[in-house]
């Protein structure tokens, strides 16, 4: 007798199934091939990784961005005081 609910998959088997209908393992089988690899998650062989970025950033793209003028003007104050301390 099959049980409720696939093992493999999670899917909701009939009372007489001989297979799980979504991923088809059964007992005697086990693993089916495509089940294995089906909910891992890994994108398919046609994955365009540009087309993703697009999706779900939009395609404005970000203009990388320095420090900004005023941290290089403290580094710089701090480099002054500290050498002008150090031989004082």
């Amino acid at each position: 007798m099959p049980p409720e609910v696939c093992p493999n998959c999670g899917a909701i088997v009939p009372r007489k199934a001989k297979a799980c209908p979504e991923c088809g393992a059964d007992e005697k089988t086990g693993w089916a091939d495509s089940a294995y690899a089906d909910n891992l998650g890994i994108p398919e062989e046609k994955f365009d990784y540009n087309e993703f970025v697009k999706e779900e950033f939009g395609s404005r793209s970000q203009k990388p961005r320095g420090v900004h003028w005023v941290w290089w003007l403290t580094a710089l104050l701090l480099v002054v005081l500290f050498l002008f301390f150090w031989f004082r």
